[in-house]
């Protein structure tokens, strides 16, 4: 039997994994939903065969509205935390994936939608998108990486405006400021991810994984200790197989043929 996942869709297409938030109508995450992405993501790093993952909205309104305010409304702390352990782990487990994360941002992406696509490796928007932090207008805070990974991609300014003055940008502000990598027309933005996430299909998934450790861990490390993980790391991909194929397949002038090991 095909495993389910709390409130996602998951659809296999070739190395790609598409997840489809479909909590209807916003898409708000819960505590299950939550645990399940976590979940998900843990599976598919077990999955030799996905490289990529490409996370979208169903329907074309909504990416994800994030929490549903209702959850906090009698101010149960212990709820409170629950959630807000949740968002941390799941999106936590988003951002570690082996492989190349994708948001197709097909519309409102607001407060932990928004964290969840701050989470992934890129982002592209539909025009229509909207994008927001709105937490401290009811009193909380992001609390699932929005302060740090938002203020990482658009710097400090721009993290400000949206979270403390409560600023919401559209999808050309998104692009402007770093915050999307990419545009595209209204209902393109699950074909121009899931085309992108073809593209790593052609890259070592070893050296993906390698290389996307390095370019996160710049977030975390001096550059002093960076510098020697750079060829600690080139160095151990000549322990794989997919090393010695990428380099054989190179000279054959042929396409290479990965199996991730």
């Amino acid at each position: 039997m095909t495993k389910t996942y709390s409130n996602l869709l998951l659809e296999r297409r070739e190395h790609t994994a598409l997840v489809t938030l479909d909590n209807p109508p916003a898409h708000t995450w819960t505590l299950a939903s939550l645990r399940a992405l976590k979940e998900l993501v843990t599976d598919l790093n077990a999955d030799p065969d996905v490289y990529a993952l490409v996370i979208t909205g169903g329907g074309a309104k909504f990416f994800s509205a994030g929490a549903d305010l209702k959850v906090f409304a009698d101010g149960d702390k212990t709820m409170a935390f629950d959630m807000a352990a949740a968002f941390g782990e799941a999106f936590e487990a988003l951002s570690a994936f082996r492989g190349v994360s994708i948001a197709a941002i097909n519309g409102y992406a607001m407060g932990g939608g928004l964290e969840c696509a701050l989470a992934c490796d890129i982002r592209i928007a539909e025009e229509h998108a909207q994008m927001a932090l709105p937490e401290a207008s009811v009193g909380l805070l992001p609390c699932a990486g929005g302060t740090q990974n938002l203020a990482w991609l658009v710097g400090e300014g721009w993290a400000k405006r949206m979270i403390l003055c409560g600023e919401r940008v559209d999808a050309a502000k998104a692009l402007s400021i770093g915050l999307v990598e990419e545009v595209v027309a209204t209902g393109q933005g699950l074909t121009a991810a899931l085309a992108l996430a073809a593209k790593v299909a052609r890259q070592s998934p070893g050296s993906v994984t390698a290389c996307k450790t390095l370019i996160q861990g710049a977030r975390s490390k001096p550059l002093a200790q960076s510098l020697p993980d750079e060829r600690t790391l080139f160095l151990g991909l000549f322990d794989t197989q997919d090393q010695k194929e990428g380099v054989l397949a190179f000279l054959e002038k042929r396409q290479a043929e990965w199996t991730n090991g």
